[in-house]
């Protein structure tokens, strides 16, 4: 018999993209886990009593003879969603986000999937053909790049910083992508709030700008707004969304993973057109979300989360400052970010080191674990060159981190920090 890695003639795909790093430091059980970004202040009191309230209507029903209703709450379903759950999320995007939906149709606009993750994969998918180009910040979401590379995209980075994607090079790149690739870009891709990995916000006027930019090259706009409600400084700022009237440029992607729970469980809204490619391809990929995590949805954002989210911000933010205070007190000299949300800071040596030889032969050794800032560059690439004013082979950066402080509690933060902190004194050879 062949030996196991041979027996299969796999695509070719799988020989060209590695496992995702995040998941793979998820192996490690250390003490100190700054690395992937699991909630760590989750409404589990409010959660448990929908999960009792759910459970005792469903025996009831069951009992009273309604088995149709019973029956349910465990069967298939829309592809993108009950239309009770997508009503309540349609409104309260109008309300909150500011988004334009219709009073009495503009739920049909919103689409259910397995967390975000899956509408990102979706439209690249239904977008994407090989060589197609795709801008994104420089660094840019690992869980973004990888499929965009897996199916055959020609991914262009962009400079940032610490306002998040500079829309002037943004403007830059497409005449240069034009004329390299001989197609403008398919694909704009940007996370404004709080964003994976680095944490940078990026304000309002930029939006504007990234909007303008979309909408005068006729580019889709994809709008993750993963850390839209975790929030804790600074003053909330209108989605890019808001801008786009009448549903046409932007794919606006939400999830229930950081400001919920991790149901695996997203919503969207995207221009009709989209939309209707995105079901088409969700309908092959898992047929239906679950009926129960749909209700677990509506009564959470119908009656709980304005009243159970600022708890789970407050402990962010002290965790956060807890993460801050000991890079400021401990850390080699570099740059670093002060995210207004979210669950991650990038730290960046003025000094170079391989971060992820570092990670594994001292840090994880020592109970730490943190993601290697290489993790969020293309495997394959292109960036803006700006002194060149050109495009070249991207190349990772080495002598980065992305640091999450959404798990451990502020004190186990602050004191890993500290022994980060001296170990890469140690590591750069700073007295």
């Amino acid at each position: 018999m062949k030996d196991n890695k041979e027996q299969f003639d796999f695509a070719a795909w799988t020989k060209r993209l590695p496992p995702s790093e995040i998941r793979q430091l998820l192996k490690y059980k250390v003490k100190y886990n700054f690395g992937g970004g699991l909630p760590g202040a989750l409404p589990i009191d409010t959660l448990g009593k929908i999960l009792i309230e759910i459970g005792e209507e469903n025996i009831q029903d069951n009992k009273d003879g309604n088995i149709r209703k019973a029956l349910s709450l465990w069967n298939y379903g829309p592809t993108g969603g009950q239309e009770y759950v997508l009503r309540i999320l349609a409104e309260r995007m109008k309300r909150v986000d500011g988004i334009h939906l219709d009073d009495e149709t503009g739920w049909q606009d919103v689409i259910l999937t397995a967390g975000s993750q899956q509408a990102l994969y979706a439209i690249l998918d239904t977008i994407i053909d090989p060589g197609d180009v795709i801008l994104t910040p420089s660094p840019a979401y690992l869980g973004f790049l990888a499929p965009a590379f897996k199916l055959g995209g020609e991914i262009v980075t962009i400079p940032t910083d610490l306002e998040g994607l500079i829309p002037e090079y943004l403007e830059q790149a497409i005449p240069m992508c034009e004329k390299k690739f001989g197609k403008k870009p398919s694909m704009i891709y940007v996370v404004p709030d709080s964003d994976n990995p680095k944490g940078t916000t990026i304000p309002f006027k930029r939006r504007k700008q990234l909007f303008d930019i979309a909408e005068q090259y006729d580019i889709l706009l994809v709008e993750d707004q993963a850390y839209k409600e975790i929030q804790f400084k600074g003053e909330p700022i209108k989605p890019i969304k808001s801008l786009d009237k009448d549903n046409s440029r932007v794919a606006y992607l939400r999830t229930t993973s950081k400001e919920a729970a991790v149901l695996r469980m997203g919503y969207s809204v995207l221009p009709e057109s989209l939309k209707n490619e995105v079901l088409k391809d969700k309908g092959y990929l898992d047929l239906c979300p679950p009926a129960i995590l749909q209700k677990v949805m509506a009564i959470y954002y119908e009656k709980y989360i304005d009243k159970v989210l600022p708890d789970c911000l407050a402990t962010y933010k002290k965790r956060s400052e807890a993460m801050l205070k000991g890079i400021d007190e401990s850390f080699p000299a570099g740059e670093y970010t002060k995210p207004n949300g979210g669950f991650f800071v990038w730290y960046e040596s003025e000094k170079q080191f391989d971060a992820k030889k570092f990670l594994l032969e001292k840090a994880i050794p020592s109970d730490i674990c943190f993601v290697p800032g290489s993790a969020f560059y293309p495997i394959k690439g292109w960036t803006l060159d700006v002194d060149k004013n050109d495009l070249v082979e991207s190349a990772a950066k080495t002598n980065t981190m992305r640091l999450g402080f959404s798990y451990n509690n502020a004190e186990d933060i602050y004191a890993g920090i500290k022994i980060l902190g001296n170990m890469l004194y140690r590591e750069l050879g700073i007295d």
